[in-house]
């Protein structure tokens, strides 16, 4: 039970970090901001996506199958970007619902989800590994 309860504690942290850097990317205006602000916060996007689905689903097979399916969805989501009804718009016009969404389709997009969720995947099997801890 302290294994589970350790490795909520540090998904919880690792939530908190990764939201604060995501956000530190999106919002960046240093040398570079256009990838950081662009690319780089889609790297943490996946990761989040990630670390909340492991919160959830926490086998050893969910460590597998996450990444995979946090993938697939946010390329669902990029190629949603190309269709534009007017509940789509809407939704992309708040900016929880631009967050979440998107707002423009970039082909560039998808080579950072899958850096995502790979570092997604070695995020999740460094949380899993934590409840299998052996006790000192």
């Amino acid at each position: 039970m302290l294994k589970n309860r350790n490795q909520a504690i540090f998904i919880i942290l690792s939530l908190l970090i990764v939201v604060v850097m995501g956000f530190f990317f999106k919002y960046y205006i240093g040398p570079g901001h256009q990838w950081f602000n662009n690319y780089g916060a889609a790297v943490f996007y996946e990761i989040f996506w990630c670390l909340l689905a492991f919160w959830f689903l926490r086998s050893q097979l969910a460590v597998k199958q996450i990444p995979v399916w946090v993938l697939i969805v946010t390329c669902i989501l990029e190629f949603l970007q190309l269709w534009h009804p007017p509940l789509l718009q809407e939704v992309r016009a708040t900016l929880i619902g631009k967050w979440l969404l998107g707002s423009t389709f970039s082909w560039w997009d998808f080579p950072h989800y899958v850096l995502g969720c790979v570092l997604g995947w070695l995020w999740l099997r460094q949380l899993q590994r934590i409840s299998y801890a052996k006790k000192s």
